[in-house]
């Protein structure tokens, strides 16, 4: 039984051809949202490769996009300000938001500024609740990284989290800077329509081969592993991240 973790694997020669793949097939799962319920609902990730993303759907496909109609949520969110060079919102807002025009009430950031993570998470798991039922798929759309400890969102290895099967927000400590987060768990995350992973740069190359060998011993741990998304899953990797000789998917 082949159980390679990646599937719907498509590479591309660099960081550029990646971005432009990815906003590509937002702008087509967006509007196909819009005409078959009336909006779409996207879940963004933090971190530099979807930065690049974020500039390149902004800009080349900003006439194509139905903003007006689109909600975006957040995966995960340090337990920073919104100003906070770290923070995941201000890092989208500078690369995607600013460049478009998408009504301030279909921007909803996971709120920091409560005295704890936990009261933050549980705001906005209320938040996520007024669009989303229990008994429907979730987002139309989800974005998410991958560590190279096999993290993805803020649900690292170990992590309580990971047996979460209630909650839909929680807050995390996790091995990394800021160590204090807040993530969306398994049971929505894994309930989109749609799962992209932006996977870009050879620090990624080990995590990668690990998840291609697929493995048990090696990936029952690794909470991308674990996540086992309900609806179509596919990965966008650069040539440096799949080490890939020839370019398979651009």
């Amino acid at each position: 039984m082949d159980q390679n973790v990646i599937r719907g694997a498509r590479v591309f020669a660099d960081l550029d051809q990646l971005s432009r793949a990815v906003s590509e097939e937002c702008v087509r799962a967006a509007n196909e949202a819009v005409r078959a319920r009336g909006r779409c609902l996207i879940a963004l990730s933090g971190g530099h490769t979807p930065s690049r993303a974020y500039q390149i759907w902004s800009t080349e496909y900003r006439e194509k996009m139905p903003w007006v109609k689109t909600h975006f949520f957040w995966g995960d969110e340090r337990f920073v300000g919104a100003d906070d060079p770290k923070s995941n919102y201000r890092m989208t807002r500078e690369a995607l938001f600013k460049n478009v025009r998408v009504p301030p009430e279909n921007i909803h950031p996971i709120q920091t500024d409560f005295p704890q993570a936990d009261l933050a998470a549980q705001e906005y798991e209320k938040v996520l609740r007024t669009f989303v039922a229990e008994t429907e798929p979730s987002f139309d759309v989800v974005l998410l990284g991958l560590g190279v400890e096999g993290h993805t969102a803020s649900l690292f290895p170990g992590s309580p989290a990971l047996e979460e099967q209630k909650r839909w927000v929680v807050s995390v400590r996790a091995p990394a800077d800021p160590p204090v987060r807040i993530s969306l768990t398994f049971p929505v995350l894994r309930r989109a329509r749609a799962t992209y992973f932006l996977v870009a740069g050879a620090d990624k190359r080990e995590i990668v081969a690990t998840l291609r060998r697929g493995l048990p011993a090696e990936t029952q741990n690794l909470p991308v592993a674990m996540l086992r998304p309900e609806g179509e899953e596919v990965w966008f990797l650069d040539r440096a991240a799949d080490g890939a000789v020839s370019q398979k998917g651009a």
